[in-house]
């Protein structure tokens, strides 16, 4: 996403929340999948011990926790301001906190510039399986931070 890029033509009603949903989808249809399979293996064979049956399905419950974690991020923007939500923190910015929306080509995911000089990643909005939609959320963050941020950017 450049500088020049254009801003969306209307904004979207607060609150919104941006997410890749492709990818939320693909990683818990596979957990799901995942989890039962392994589950129904461990059941169905006839050689396993408690013991093993129960690990097989500790497993499957496992790998399918970890899909849920990565299918985690979001970002959510209200009147109040935004909240990033990546894998393991949730960080709520006022509107004045953001200076700066970019999406830079090779950029795994948004990166919001901050008042402090500090950069946060926010993983919810991340074009790797859905690049024209990481695009227009990150022009519409971008357009949601300068209408309610301070004026004096």
């Amino acid at each position: 996403m450049s500088e020049s890029s254009p801003a969306p033509a209307r904004l979207p009603d607060l609150p919104v929340t941006f997410r890749p949903t492709r990818t939320r989808v693909v990683l818990i249809g596979v957990g799901v999948a995942a989890c039962a399979v392994i589950s129904v293996v461990a059941l169905v064979l006839d050689t396993l011990s408690p013991g093993e049956r129960s690990s097989f399905v500790l497993t499957g419950a496992l790998f399918l926790a970890v899909l849920l974690l990565l299918s985690r991020p979001h970002v959510i923007a209200a009147t109040d301001g935004v909240t990033v939500v990546n894998l393991t923190t949730t960080r709520h910015l006022d509107w004045a906190e953001i200076l700066r929306v970019n999406l830079r080509a090779g950029d795994p995911w948004v990166y919001l510039d901050l008042a402090d000089g500090t950069s946060l990643p926010a993983m919810g909005i991340q074009p790797g399986v859905a690049k024209e939609q990481a695009v227009s959320d990150a022009r519409t963050l971008r357009a949601l931070a300068e209408r309610y941020g301070t004026p004096e950017r």
